[in-house]
C-alpha cells in the first residue's frame, strides 16, 4: 500500500509541475510583426491635366449640289456615298434642248453679222458722197444709224450664244470639292425644275471640324479653379484636342481649337467649341461621335496619389500616413478630380509625406514596415 501511495504522490507532483509550466507559457505575449505596406511619397508639382467631352465631327465645307437649268436627268455618274474629287462629274442632264438652243443662237449671230457687214459697206459708200454733197446729211445719218444698230444686234446675238453655251455647260454637273457625295435626291429620268433642283451634297473630308460643348456650370467651375490658382489655362492657340475613337484608340491627327462661340446656346445652355484637324485618308466621316480629350491645361503645385490609397469613412475621405515612428496615422483629406488611376488631393496632405497605398491597416498606431510603391512593383 505504501508503494501505491508513493506513486500517486509522485504523479500528482509531476502534474502540478506540468500545469505550472503551461501557465508560464501562456503569460508570454507573442511579439507583433510590423504590417508590410507600400507607400508613395507626396510631392507638389505642375501636373498636366486633360478634360474629356462627347464630340461630333463635321465637314468644314458642305456644298449643296443644285441643277441650274430645267431638264430631264439623264445619268448619275457616281455611287451614293462615294469619295469624289473636285471636277468629277456627278450628274448629266439631257443636252438636246440646249444644243438646239445653241445652234439657233449661233445662226442668229451669223445673220446679224451679215447685216452689220452690209451696213458697214453702205456707210463706207455714203460717207465720201456726203462730203461731196452728192448725198444729204440725212442719208449719212441714216447709214451711220443703221450700222450702229446692226453692231448692237450682233453684240446681243453674241450674248445669246454665250448664254446658250453656258446653259449647255450646266447640263454637266461636277463636284466643286473633294469629299463624300451623299445619296442622290432625284432618280434618273426625273424632270428637274426649280422645285426639285437639289440633287445631292458633297462634304469636304479634310480639314474637318470636331464640335463639343461645355455647360454653363462646367465653364464656371473651370473659371473658379483658375481664379483660385488650382488650374492654369493656356492661350487658346495652344489648346490641342486628341480624338479618341469608339474603340479607345487615338486618331493620329490632333485638332487645334479654332473657334469658341461668343455666347451660350439658349436652347441647350451650353458653350460651343470647335477644333480643326487633318483627315487625309478620310478615316473619319462627318457626324461621327468621338471623345474630345482637351489638352494644354495644368494644375500647379498639385499633389497626386493613387486612387486606391484614398478610403471612404463615415466622416469622409481619408488616407493612412506613415509617421516618423513608422506608425500608421489616420489623415482626413479632400480629394479633387481624377487623373487616370490617380486622385488630386486638394487639402490634408503636404509634400514629403508617406501615404500608404497597399497594406492591411485598420487602426491608427499600427506598426508598419513600408516599401516605396515603385520599388515594390519592380521585379
Amino acid at each position: 500500500m505504501a508503494t501505491g501511495v508513493g506513486r500517486s504522490v509522485l504523479l500528482g507532483l509531476a502534474l502540478v509541475a506540468l500545469l505550472a509550466g503551461c501557465d508560464d507559457k501562456k503569460t508570454e505575449a507573442p511579439k507583433k510583426q510590423p504590417v508590410p505596406v507600400t507607400y508613395v511619397e507626396t510631392k507638389a508639382e505642375d501636373v498636366p491635366v486633360t478634360f474629356d467631352f462627347v464630340a461630333q465631327t463635321q465637314s468644314s465645307q458642305q456644298v449643296q449640289i443644285y441643277a441650274r437649268i430645267n431638264g430631264f436627268l439623264d445619268s448619275q455618274n457616281y455611287a451614293d456615298g462615294a469619295l469624289v474629287k473636285a471636277g468629277d462629274v456627278l450628274f448629266k442632264l439631257d443636252q438636246k434642248p440646249q444644243i438646239a438652243e445653241l445652234q439657233e443662237a449661233e445662226a442668229a449671230l451669223q445673220r446679224d453679222i451679215a447685216a452689220r457687214e452690209v451696213a458697214r459697206a453702205n456707210l463706207a459708200r455714203v460717207r465720201p458722197l456726203a462730203k461731196l454733197n452728192a448725198l444729204s446729211q440725212k442719208d449719212l445719218d441714216d447709214a451711220q444709224g443703221r450700222f450702229d444698230e446692226t453692231s448692237a444686234t450682233v453684240d446681243g446675238a453674241q450674248a445669246t450664244v454665250d448664254r446658250a453655251k453656258l446653259n449647255l455647260s450646266y447640263t454637266i454637273i461636277p463636284s466643286p470639292i473633294d469629299g463624300f457625295a451623299a445619296a442622290a435626291n432625284q432618280m434618273v429620268g426625273t424632270y428637274i425644275s426649280q422645285a426639285n433642283a437639289n440633287l445631292t451634297s458633297v462634304s469636304l473630308v479634310t480639314p474637318m471640324w470636331v464640335n463639343f460643348s461645355l455647360s454653363e456650370n462646367q465653364l464656371l467651375d473651370l473659371r473658379n479653379q483658375r481664379l483660385a490658382g488650382t488650374l492654369s489655362w493656356p492661350p487658346t492657340d495652344d489648346i490641342t484636342v486628341d480624338l479618341i475613337l469608339p474603340d479607345g484608340k487615338t486618331f493620329p491627327h490632333q485638332a487645334k481649337v479654332t473657334f469658341t462661340a461668343p455666347y451660350y446656346n439658349p436652347q441647350t445652355g451650353t458653350f460651343q467649341i470647335r477644333g480643326t484637324f487633318d483627315n487625309p485618308d478620310a478615316a473619319l466621316k462627318p457626324s461621327q461621335y468621338v471623345t474630345a480629350r482637351v489638352k494644354g491645361f495644368s494644375r500647379p503645385n498639385a499633389i497626386l496619389i493613387p486612387q486606391r490609397a484614398v478610403h471612404q469613412g463615415e466622416t469622409g475621405h481619408f488616407v493612412w500616413v506613415i509617421d516618423k515612428d513608422n506608425m500608421a496615422e489616420f489623415r482626413p483629406v479632400e480629394p479633387g478630380d481624377w487623373q487616370g488611376d490617380n486622385w488630386f488631393i486638394t487639402s490634408g496632405l503636404k509634400p514629403g509625406e508617406k501615404v500608404i497605398v497597399d497594406g492591411l491597416v485598420f487602426a491608427p498606431k499600427t506598426d508598419v514596415s513600408g516599401k516605396p510603391l515603385a520599388a515594390a512593383a519592380s521585379p
